[in-house]
């Protein structure tokens, strides 16, 4: 790791690299994660699920399951209360209308995909809810599969919902379609454009349906006591869109519905939205006991929410001094069974068409349904579609024109303040800098020894939306406890118990940070979209200030002085014109909580914060085994802006987990499906990357803390998957002389493409 940002500011604990304060608790195995929890006369639940792609369900039998001993209860689509506000928007980092995501959690008349579930059992254990599920009868009639986004699309194709209209700007269509979604940009004279340009290449791309490949399954645990309250103990990335989402999809108060977030083992995006959630609170409203449901690997991958496929093309025009002219682009990305995936559409024309200054633009988009589950966020979602298409483009244009990727990049990236697609300026970024200390390292410097190619893309992502809380006591030692609303996804608590220690003055380990549930702590957003050191952060650094001023005020109260003329320094308080006053922070806290003053509580709210970009470049080295298709990479060096380093150890461990994750998208994953049935649902068949597939990933820091927020801190946690793709074609490219437009860049795939480029013409 080289490090640069941060240093030098004069901080004492932020900027540190200390370990995980939850370190011990981890590897010992006191966490407690959804699958650990068991309360008292806890009922084990399973899902009954769709073996087919699309089917009508013509009847659901359910008594040769209820007549089995242990059975309680079993629930079904025709348990669900009437949806009062079915087009509502619910969701988190994205969303969709409610009658869709309830639909989607619970079939009512028809299974959209396989995998769909159908019917929920609780039993006495786990085993006999198994063995239930097989006694649950269900008559299905096959409908035809839509599994193919291009086919999805054609006005012949099969319509998966009678009711959906594609949405644009014009508003609703007059027909029934799969086409759910249409977005478009125009900017400039884009045929015009291409005119000027002294070249254009124009190319097509896919990209397969990828998993989030998180390590813990979702699972959950509900209760609903005698006043009709429901707990729901569970794995989520947010606990208040979950508590929001649960109240729709069952018509109760929010009031009534309480999420106590675990400990999580992954998400990266996954965990947004409730899954076994809903059948699993029917199952405990209908037999007012605990209901437990953990599920296996096969129903995470077929029935949790993966990353879209996609298929996109992109033309650019450049003039010879390397001034980019026009660019015309169009995405097409599936949604799933069932519509939601704007958000993605959106992200790829903000950030993917906001990097590059374009002065002639045409960007059209489309969402389209499918016969395949639901897709969901996964780490920047959309991007990594949109950086492969715009990064490999841009590195054929370059070689064309004879000059170098780096400065190519140099010659058009986008300056700060500049107009981005949707009008806001472009936040405090950097781009030629950052891009100019990444030409100057060896990883792009170093002779390139025979047989490797290399290859280098840049990705970029506007951050910083949402809300979040934290209260802060404190405690008559001295001593602190932080409460926060974010999710700890990533080690959060000890960024964040950091950022409260500096404005405090105290070590980390006076400060005990934990996640509060939905009732014990202020309305946060979830822990995604790489918001939650910059917006949680900022919400502990003014409650930290909150609790710090209230103390001044004790300490003023003491020396009977106004609270201005008190200052603070190596934990003691002292009146600044006679620093003789003074008193330790220990003994003011003994002598002021506990003592008939009263509590202090700090609180603190972050929202509306101004956006801030993360930025990243990435080169990578690669050997190709020409004979097999095989692609070994060497050598893998990652850029990023990480804005002002909290904690060194967590940055770098974020760059090198989305680069890993990036680089398995790039070469070996993807979903297979045929006639719409997943062929590889568990990890034995959808391969990711392990230890041994991948090089020393090298994290560099460059940039410098961004001008936004109250510390200069920047999300780190996405922008690292966007580049893998398109630097891993581009140094296969460099390796054999063949151009990848398909991803997973499998051996298959490599090999295909040297053997037609080997066919004479």
């Amino acid at each position: 790791m080289t490090q640069g940002n941060g240093h030098g500011n004069g901080f004492q604990v932020i900027g540190q690299g200390i370990p995980r304060v939850d370190s011990d608790e981890r590897v010992t195995g006191k966490a407690v994660f959804a699958a650990d929890l068991s309360l008292r006369g806890t009922l084990h639940a399973k899902m009954v699920r769709s073996p087919h792609a699309h089917a009508k369900i013509k009847k659901i039998d359910t008594s040769r399951a209820l007549a089995l001993p242990g059975v309680v209860a079993v629930v079904t689509g025709d348990d669900l209360p009437e949806l009062e506000h079915g087009s509502a928007s619910v969701g988190g980092e994205t969303t969709m209308e409610a009658r869709y995501l309830r639909q989607y959690l619970l079939a009512e008349g028809t299974a959209l995909f396989q995998g769909h579930p159908i019917a929920a059992v609780a039993a006495t254990t786990p085993q006999i809810a198994e063995e239930a599920v097989g006694l649950v009868d269900v008559e299905y009639e096959p409908l035809p599969v839509v599994g193919d986004i291009l086919e999805g699309m054609e006005p012949s194709a099969h319509v998966i919902h009678p009711e959906l209209r594609t949405r644009s700007l014009a508003g609703l269509s007059d027909s029934p379609t799969n086409v759910s979604l249409y977005v478009n940009s125009e900017k400039g004279d884009v045929e015009k454009g291409f005119e000027e340009a002294d070249v254009v290449v124009e190319r097509e791309f896919h990209v397969q349906m990828a998993h989030q490949g998180y390590i813990e399954p979702q699972g959950c645990t509900v209760e609903m006591d005698n006043q009709g309250h429901l707990t729901i103990y569970n794995t989520t990335q947010g606990a208040f869109r979950l508590k929001s989402q649960t109240a729709t999809l069952l018509n109760l108060p929010q009031s009534k519905v309480k999420v106590v977030p675990q400990e999580i083992g992954g998400g990266f995006g996954g965990k947004g939205y409730t899954v076994p959630e809903l059948p699993t609170a029917l199952l405990a409203m209908k037999t007012r006991r605990p209901v437990k449901m953990i599920l296996n690997r096969t129903e995470v991958f077929q029935a949790t929410g993966p990353a879209p496929d996609s298929y996109s093309t992109m033309k650019v025009g450049a003039k010879k001094n390397g001034e980019i002219t026009a660019i015309q682009s169009k995405f097409i990305l599936n949604a799933g069974c069932v519509p939601g995936a704007g958000l993605a559409l959106n992200n790829i024309l903000v950030g993917g068409f906001s990097t590059y200054k374009t002065p002639n633009l045409k960007y059209d988009a489309y969402e389209i349904v499918t016969n395949k589950p639901r897709t969901q966020a996964y780490r920047a979602p959309g991007m990594p579609n949109c950086g492969f298409t715009i990064e490999s483009v841009l590195d054929e244009v370059a070689e064309k024109l004879g000059m170098d990727a780096i400065d190519f990049r140099i010659a058009n990236v986008a300056n700060d303040g500049d107009p981005m697609t949707d009008g806001r300026p472009l936040p405090s970024s950097g781009f030629k800098e950052i891009l100019q200390q990444v030409k100057a390292h060896p990883a792009w410097t170093d002779p390139l020894p025979a047989g490797r190619g290399r290859g280098v893309a840049m990705g970029m992502r506007r951050e910083g939306a949402g809300v979040s809380s934290a209260h802060m006591t404190v405690n008559g030692d001295g001593t602190f406890n932080l409460v926060i609303g974010s999710v700890d996804l990533t080690g959060v608590r000890t960024s964040l118990s950091q950022i409260a220690a500096e404005v405090l003055g105290v070590g980390v380990e006076d400060i005990s940070a934990s996640v509060g549930d939905t009732d014990s702590v202020g309305f946060t957003d979830g822990s995604w979209g790489s918001r939650t050191t910059y917006v949680t952060g900022t919400a502990v650094f003014r409650a930290a200030h909150d609790a710090l001023q209230q103390l001044k005020d004790r300490a003023a109260a003491r020396f009977q002085v106004e609270s201005s003329a008190v200052g603070y320094a190596d934990r003691t308080f002292y009146v600044e014109d006679n620093p003789e006053q003074r008193v330790a922070l220990a003994e003011l806290c003994r002598t002021n909580v506990g003592q008939g003053v009263g509590s202090i509580l700090g609180s603190g709210v972050a929202g509306g914060l101004a956006p801030v970009t993360s930025t990243g470049v990435q080169i990578a080295e690669v050997e190709v085994d020409k004979e097999t298709g095989k692609t070994y990479v060497v050598r893998y060096t990652v850029f990023q802006d990480p804005g002002q380093v909290v904690n060194p150890v967590e940055v770098e461990g974020q760059m090198q987990g989305s680069v890993a994750q990036g680089v398995g998208w790039a070469l070996w994953e993807g979903y297979d499906f045929q006639n719409g049935l997943l062929r590889n649902p568990t990890f034995l068949d959808y391969r990711i990357p392990t230890f041994l597939d991948l090089p020393n990933i090298e994290a560099v820091f460059v940039g410098a803390p961004a001008k936004e927020g109250d510390l200069g801190i920047r999300g780190v946690g996405e922008v690292g998957i966007i580049p893998p793709l398109p630097a891993i074609a581009s140094a296969i490219y460099g390796a054999t002389g063949v151009r990848m437009n398909h991803a997973p860049m499998t051996p298959q795939r490599v090999l295909a493409a040297l053997e037609e480029a080997s066919v004479p013409a």
